[in-house]
This record gives structure tokens, C-alpha cells and sequence, in this order.
């Protein structure tokens, strides 16, 4: 983690809090590794995703998801430690190219991962407490950052299938259902809800599968935001609509018809 890190990722938290104020853009370009934050900007501000890019399902099976690239611990509400009953969860905060990151991990693997929102550390540790009602939480950095660095090379593409990232997931039989076939979406695809509820088998449960979706608490690496509506539009995402377009732009950026490279030194 450098300088530059943390000033993009601040630049990102700034810009996400503020794209509809006309920020000051030449003050974002300080240190930002190449981004074009004019271009972050405009996805923000677009509702529909065919406007970021094209929006294809039959290609679902060609690109890369991160299925390989983790491993899942499933706790059910039967589990004595559910929702981290009688356990410690370690969190920290971590600078990234997508802004701060929180990440909370039991000794079993990931179990949470989130946004700041409006660039308040509080509102995201607020969430995952709410989510761990039972939990104790002990912050600490420098134990997060080896696995928030994992967590970043597999958003890259460069996940180690022979080693791969342990989740600690906590939620009902239909949950985990609708998170493990979140992980099937490729970089770069989106689905509708009622496409996940054919694939699962349960065509007029959209309804229940979107509260499965925005249950989801290991945002980026489950990836939800590449979930959307049969219209197109984008919202429904629990860091925001602004960070869920945000997300969707960068993987166009990085990974699309637009790739390009960014160095974050």
C-alpha cells in the first residue's frame, strides 16, 4: 500500500459522494495511476446499463468469474456461530483503485466486505455490526491488508485457483443459493433477477431472489452489483446506485471493448 493508493482511493470515495456536484476533475488527476475520472463520472450519472455497455446473457459462459478463485464456508441459521454468534470478527479498511474498502474476516475466511459511504468509515462498520449482531470486533489494518490484496488481484483476474480465498458465509438455504450463482457472472455480463430465478429453478420467485441478492455481504467478490433489472436500469444496490455504476464502468474500462491499463504505484 503507497501514498498514491490512499489519495485514489479517497479521489474515488470524493467522486462517488459528489458526481452530480460537478467536482473539481483536475484536482481528482493528481495521482490517479492514468483514471479519467470525466469517464467515471458519466457512468454515474447513467441509468441504464446498456448506456455503460452492451448487455449480453447468452455469452454468460465465456469470460472470467471468480468462482475459481474462492472457497466457500456456508453457515446456515442452525450453525451455533451464525451471524457470528460468540465470535470475533477482525475488520480494517484498505485503499483501493474502487475506493476504501472494509473487509471483516472470522478465522474461517471473508465474512464481510463494503464501501464507505459518503465517505463515512462509521456508516460502513455501522452496516456490518447490524449484520453481526452478535459478534465481537477488533480493528486492525495491518491483519486485513494481506487478504484486501487478494481480494484486489482477484477483481483483476489474477485469483489463485490453487489457493483459493475463503469466504465465511452466513445466511438461509436460498441465500447461498443466489450467492453461489452470483459468482458465476463473468467480469463484464449482467443478469436480471429472473434470470438467476430460472437458472435456480424458481421462475416466480424474483421477488425473493432480488432480498437474496441485496443480502449479499461480501459485495465485489459475490458480485451483485452485475445483477439489475429486466429494464436495464440500474439501481437497488446497498453502497448505492452511484458505487454499483461505478463498479460496472471500471470492469468496462479495465476488462471491456474500452480496456485499458491503469498503474498504481
Amino acid at each position: 500500500m503507497t501514498h498514491s493508493h490512499k489519495v485514489l482511493a479517497e479521489n474515488i470515495d470524493y467522486l462517488v459522494a459528489n458526481y452530480d456536484q460537478k467536482p473539481d476533475f483536475k484536482k481528482l488527476h493528481k495521482e490517479s495511476g492514468g483514471i479519467n475520472f470525466e469517464d467515471l463520472s458519466r457512468y454515474m450519472k447513467m441509468r441504464h446499463y446498456s448506456e455503460i455497455s452492451g448487455h449480453d446473457e447468452r455469452n454468460i459462459s465465456s469470460a472470467i468469474s471468480f468462482e475459481s478463485f474462492v472457497s466457500l464456508k456456508i453457515k446456515t441459521p442452525e450453525a451455533p456461530d451464525y451471524k457470528g454468534k460468540g465470535r470475533r470478527i477482525i475488520y480494517g479498511f484498505y485503499p483501493t483503485e474502487l475506493g476504501e474498502i472494509m473487509v471483516g474476516q472470522t478465522e474461517d475466511g471473508i465474512c464481510y466486505l463494503g464501501f464507505l459511504v459518503d465517505q463515512n468509515r462509521d456508516v460502513a462498520l455501522g452496516k456490518m455490526k447490524q449484520h453481526f449482531r452478535d459478534a465481537v470486533f477488533s480493528e486492525n489494518d495491518g491483519l486485513i491488508c494481506e487478504s484486501s490484496e487478494q481480494i484486489m488481484r482477484i477483481w483483476h483476474g489474477n485469483g489463485d485457483k490453487a489457493h483459493p480465498l475463503s469466504l465465511d458465509l452466513h445466511g438461509t438455504d436460498l441465500q447461498t443459493l443466489v450467492w453461489k450463482e452470483l459468482l458465476k457472472i463473468p467480469v463484464c455480463q449482467t443478469v436480471t433477477y429472473q434470470y438467476i430465478a430460472q437458472k435456480l429453478g424458481k421462475p416466480k420467485a424474483s421477488r425473493a431472489i432480488g432480498n437474496a441478492v441485496g443480502a449479499n455481504p461480501v459485495s465485489l467478490l459475490v458480485p451483485c452489483h452485475r445483477v439489475i433489472r429486466s429494464t436495464g436500469l440500474i439501481d437497488n444496490y446497498g453502497w448505492g446506485s452511484p458505487r454499483k455504476k461505478l463498479l460496472l464502468g471500471f470492469e468496462t474500462m479495465i476488462f471491456g471493448a474500452e480496456k485499458r491499463d491503469f498503474t498504481i504505484v
